[in-house]
């Protein structure tokens, strides 16, 4: 039975008319067009299809729509409302993607990480990335990125920056 979904997406209000139990994945990319999120393995494994949900890293092809009914989601296409996020510039700066299939998952996943440790070690970050898989083998320039986008946020929030 379809019925109206209603989230926060990206910071704005959302709502869609779909069975409840339709992925938010395919919410995502059919239905509102956001073809950032991307399609992997289909079973929560890859990493492909990462969003944030009240804050945290979650699969999106592994979600119904209507568990996210009045949460925060945000995309890839909401981490850089004005220009590109740290981890964003980070990833380009160190070369952390080759064909980019897995990019914006690792970069929510990476985002989730810093909202929780703001510090983390490399060894945290690699732990915290690798169920986020690379074909590509760009592991060890993502944790390179991701560490320097922490030491960015936490410079700007030095600076009275906000996340």
């Amino acid at each position: 039975m379809e019925r109206t979904i209603s989230f926060t997406l990206n910071g704005s209000p959302a709502s869609v008319k779909v069975e409840d139990d339709r992925m938010l994945l395919w919410v995502l990319r059919s239905d509102l067009g956001l073809t950032g999120t991307k399609f992997g393995c289909g079973e929560g494994l890859c990493g492909a299809c990462t969003v944030i949900v009240n804050r945290e890293a979650v699969r999106s092809c592994s979600v119904p729509i209507a568990e996210v009914a009045g949460k925060e989601v945000m995309t890839i296409e909401g981490l850089g409302h004005s220009g590109l996020h740290a981890i964003q510039a980070a990833f380009v700066k160190h070369h952390a993607f080759q064909c980019g299939y897995c990019t914006s998952g690792m970069i929510l996943n990476a985002y989730a990480l810093l909202l929780k440790t703001p510090k983390p070690t490399a060894l945290q970050i690699a732990q915290h990335m690798e169920d986020n898989l690379c074909r590509c083998g760009a592991h060890t320039r993502i944790v390179d990125a991701v560490e320097e986008a922490a030491i960015a946020e936490a410079a700007g929030a030095s600076r009275g920056g906000a996340r």
